[in-house]
């Protein structure tokens, strides 16, 4: 599908991954919504990209449908959104003083699975109005953003590697469903990445687990996830299928 003169929202696309995306989106021509709660990072991409803004939790519906209405507005609509939001807040099932209270779980699950989807229906109800494109008369994708976790989930990884392996585990499903609206669906499943969830660790640490990565042997860049969602959009025959991209490596248990 094309991606020049598309709609696109990015949701958690202020920074890392999502960031990279908008950027790349907006390189190809698109007209970028960046959709994150942090709403002042999030203005200032959208001001350099020239794109637009909306502060936006996946979990809510008011907010995640306001990014949708926005990218919406496109001359050609709606065509591209991509779920990059997500927390990977770690916790053990059994602490030292006990059983982890359930809220620690629930906070994870209910962003990385239940925000994805929410953001998967809202942008898909509206893509399936557009006019179809193309060869394949194409409306839109979802790009959805999983985890190796959700293979090689780590001891502490518990709500994290669970609601990823959750996002592997709708995109088959989602693709067959949305296939009636000509919307392809893809997952990606980023390895070790340097994104700001790896920037609170130790440098030596950073390093040490770029040293892990087969080849190349080092962290992965945002701009390259960003490289294969571009490529996802433009080739019609990646539907319903999970890419790993990871440099081929594969977690320990710790």
């Amino acid at each position: 599908m094309e991606i020049a003169g598309a709609g696109a929202v990015v949701f958690g696309g202020a920074s890392g991954l999502g960031e990279a995306t908008g950027r790349r989106l907006a390189g190809a021509g698109a007209h970028v919504v960046i959709a994150d709660l942090a709403t002042e990072r999030a203005e200032a991409l959208a001001a350099e990209i020239g794109g637009r803004a909306v502060t936006t939790d996946v979990t809510d519906e008011t907010s995640v449908g306001a990014a949708v209405e926005a990218a919406a507005q496109a001359e050609r609509g709606l065509r591209v959104s991509v779920v990059c939001a997500g927390l990977a807040t770690p916790a053990k099932l059994v602490g030292r003083g006990g059983p982890t209270p359930m809220e620690r779980f629930e906070a994870v699950i209910r962003v990385n699975l239940l925000g994805t989807i929410n953001a998967m229906r809202l942008a898909a109800a509206a893509m399936a109005g557009n006019a179809p494109e193309g060869d394949a008369g194409e409306r839109g994708v979802c790009v959805q953003t999983a985890s190796i976790a959700a293979f090689d989930g780590q001891i502490g990884q518990v709500a994290y590697a669970a609601s990823k392996g959750g996002v592997v585990g709708l995109t088959l499903p989602v693709a067959r469903e949305l296939a009636a609206h000509a919307i392809r669906v893809v997952t990606i499943a980023p390895g070790l990445f340097d994104t700001p969830m790896m920037a609170g660790l130790p440098e030596q640490v950073r390093e040490d687990l770029g040293a892990s990565v087969p080849f190349p042997p080092r962290l992965g860049r945002p701009a390259e996830y960003a490289h294969l969602v571009q490529h996802v959009v433009e080739n019609s025959m990646l539907n319903g299928e999970v890419v790993r991209l990871d440099g081929a490596v594969r977690m320990p248990p710790r």
